[in-house]
């Protein structure tokens, strides 16, 4: 027989794990909820051209991370790359530009990508992803980055600091790409392949190379705050304004660039001190056009995604702890056939009153099963013996001092309830 393991990029979360999962999605749902946040759901699985259309050919995501295949009605479907696009079409499709504006939502779930896997990085990720329609003021843009700050925040991590640029609008946004291009053109011979391709399909994609030979030519590249209109300069000097008011450390990156088309504006990394060489945590950034480019009418839009495997690396990097998650307290050992129907429907009382209760399963004696309530780490052991069914009795045995007493059999539920 084949020995089957888990596909490559993917992973199995234990039940070791659970407790960040659960911790994590917990603080991610209460934090959206407290800036006003609606949960939406939206499919695991769209149109590709949506995507091709929403995220833009020449991206890395179209171009070669895509999950994409036929199905047997013949339609081309993909694999949810990324949440936004899906959200918009929700968006238009539903009619929520009818809302007040803005609209803001959240979703939580997997998303697909066939990229090399690394530390955080997962084929198959679960993404928290916050997305604001409908208002274009930078005093939105200033909300959705506290946002991801105050999760991090919340969840322990410590040195946070934003990280930001802006990549301007249609009206500005394609002087500069032809400047950038003239100048990468002085330096053809120097720089990679994959820059070389960029500069012809996805130009500002050149400035977040990591090839070590391309650094020395970013870092002598024209900066785009320095070109751009009117309005942008002063949507991103008013984002300034409002960050510097709110006490939030952060600093112009001019490399910051996103990876997706249909940003305009507004970029922003959070980053946090401590967790390793990648001190990005999760990004976002203003996406006015990409309604239009969907199908929409124009509707301004600003979010973020955040990876969830990555937060919990991030945390398990900084000793961050978090609490265990409730397990039962309560275990029932019996003695011989008739006390184990009676303790079957012992079980199913005390979890129907919400006491956490599991049964010592097989024919085993009393030892054995005190030595599976240790290994339960219950904190009482309720024993049933022919003595006890006879008086309508219990006994119970406190796991940790050891003492034990006799309870009538109606009156255990009370009796745990006033002690768990």
């Amino acid at each position: 027989m084949p020995k089957y393991t888990a596909p490559r990029g993917t992973q199995d979360v234990l039940p070791e794990d659970q407790p960040y999962w659960r911790y994590v999605v917990e603080r991610a749902h209460h934090i959206a909820q407290l800036y006003g946040f609606q949960q939406i759901t939206v499919p695991m699985f769209e149109s590709t051209g949506l995507y091709v259309r929403g995220v833009g050919e020449g991206t890395d995501i179209v171009d070669k991370e895509m999950y994409s295949f036929q199905d047997k009605g013949g339609t081309d479907i993909t694999l949810r790359p990324e949440f936004t696009a899906g959200i918009v079409r929700s968006y238009i499709e539903h009619g929520m530009h009818t809302l007040p504006k803005p609209v803001k939502v959240y979703a939580i779930g997997p998303i697909f990508r066939y990229e090399r896997p690394q530390a955080g990085r997962y084929r198959q990720h679960t993404q928290f992803n916050i997305e604001a329609f409908g208002e274009s003021d930078p005093a939105l843009d200033a909300e959705i980055m506290e946002v991801a700050r105050h999760l991090y925040a919340d969840l322990g991590f410590k040195g946070l600091s934003f990280q930001i640029n802006s990549t301007g609008c249609p009206k500005c946004r394609p002087q500069y790409v032809k400047l950038l291009a003239e100048y990468y053109r002085q330096h053809e011979d120097e720089i990679c392949e994959d820059c070389e391709r960029r500069l012809t399909r996805n130009p500002l994609r050149v400035l977040d190379c990591k090839n070590k030979g391309c650094q020395p030519i970013i870092a002598g590249a024209p900066h785009i705050v320095e070109h751009l209109c009117d309005e942008c300069a002063a949507h991103f000097e008013q984002l300034q304004t409002h960050l510097d008011t709110l006490g939030r450390v952060f600093t112009i990156n001019h490399r910051l660039v996103r990876g997706l088309d249909y940003y305009s504006k507004t970029v922003f990394e959070v980053w946090a001190k401590g967790i390793g060489a990648q001190a990005a945590v999760c990004g976002g950034g203003r996406y006015d056009g990409l309604a239009e480019l969907v199908g929409g009418s124009h509707t301004p839009g600003i979010g973020f995604g955040s990876g969830i495997e990555r937060i919990i690396l991030a945390m398990k990097a900084q000793n961050i702890e978090v609490p265990l998650l409730p397990k039962p307290e309560v275990l029932i050992a019996t003695l011989g056939p008739a006390s184990k129907q009676v303790g079957v429907k012992l079980l199913s009382d005390l979890r129907s009153a919400d006491i956490g209760t599991v049964l010592a399963f097989g024919e085993r004696s009393l030892k054995s099963q005190m030595r599976e309530a240790g290994r339960q780490q219950v904190r009482f052991a309720i024993i049933l013996g022919e003595d006890e069914i006879k008086n309508g009795q219990v006994t119970i045995r406190d796991m940790a001092s050891r003492n034990q007493e006799t309870v009538p059999m109606n009156s255990l539920g009370n009796w745990l309830k006033t002690r768990l």
